[in-house]
């Protein structure tokens, strides 16, 4: 059986994300198209259901599943922050280069500012998606 393969890499799908048991994770953004093994791996690690858009929680992560023609991304971005923690996370996941609803970084680089927010990294997540990382800037939380 290939179990025991799927499973190590599960564990590192989730571990790519910075996902901790007992994180709460909100998903925003699922369609058909997603990766269902990047969903799998992320309740499995924190071990709880990823909270749909209409969770009222405050969440460690957010999970934003973006494609070409999904809206403004800036608008969806500041609506993703309001339920996080002061030190929460968003993760962008869009279609890899080639693939259908495939985004230019320079539009998640150029939205993120405009929403409060930094990019620290960017991850090839799996076959078909990439994901980056953005936080509240640490200077903003810092007094003047």
């Amino acid at each position: 059986m290939v179990a025991a393969t799927g499973d190590s890499d599960k564990s590192d799908l989730a571990g790519k994300l910075g996902i901790e048991p007992g994180m709460i994770v909100q998903e925003l953004g699922w369609d058909s198209d997603v990766d269902d093994e990047v969903r799998s791996a992320i309740e499995e690690r924190c071990g709880e259901d990823l909270l749909d858009e209409d969770a009222q929680e405050v969440v460690d992560v957010v999970l934003l599943w973006w494609r070409d023609g999904d809206g403004d991304l800036v608008d969806t971005l500041m609506d993703a922050r309001s339920p996080m923690t002061d030190d929460g996370v968003i993760w962008v996941l869009t279609p890899k280069t080639g693939n259908d609803g495939h985004v230019e970084p320079s539009e998640i680089a150029e939205a993120a500012p405009t929403a409060g927010l930094s990019q620290t990294s960017n991850i090839s997540l799996s076959e078909g998606w990439v994901a980056t990382r953005l936080v509240p800037p640490k200077a903003a939380q810092r007094r003047r």
